[in-house]
């Protein structure tokens, strides 16, 4: 999995946020908030993730209704487990990534490896 370009990550940040499946326009409203985009621009990059898989679409009278096909969490494991897999020190690599960690989420990780010898165990 690649990581998402800008305007990719904007859009799924959205979708992910909102919780609902939204439209290209819902989308361009939101972004043109801060900054201007067309229409077109949206609809395409919305395009390009669907194609890529990362969007569900569902069309709704004219317009395509969007939504993420994986949660935030999901996109960001799959994304950890492509480097750790392209990695010849898987080891080393999750070493060094431990001690960039904050306290919190060291814990957090503590608290996430429990939670998932709990879920092999049963």
């Amino acid at each position: 999995m690649r990581p998402l370009g800008e305007l990719e990550a904007e859009i799924m940040n959205r979708l992910w946020t909102w919780g609902r499946p939204a439209t290209a326009r819902d989308i361009l409203a939101d972004l043109t908030r801060t900054r201007p985009l067309a229409y077109s621009t949206v609809k395409t990059v919305a395009d390009i993730l669907y194609r890529k898989g990362l969007l569900r679409r569902e069309k709704e009278g004219r317009a395509w209704r969007y939504e993420p096909t994986c949660t935030r969490q999901q996109y960001t494991a799959a994304l950890m487990q492509d480097a750790l897999g392209d990695n010849p020190d898987p080891a080393g690599t999750l070493l060094s990534f431990v001690e960039q960690m904050s306290a919190d989420e060291v814990e957090a990780l503590r608290s996430a490896l429990r939670a998932a010898q709990r879920r092999n165990e049963a």
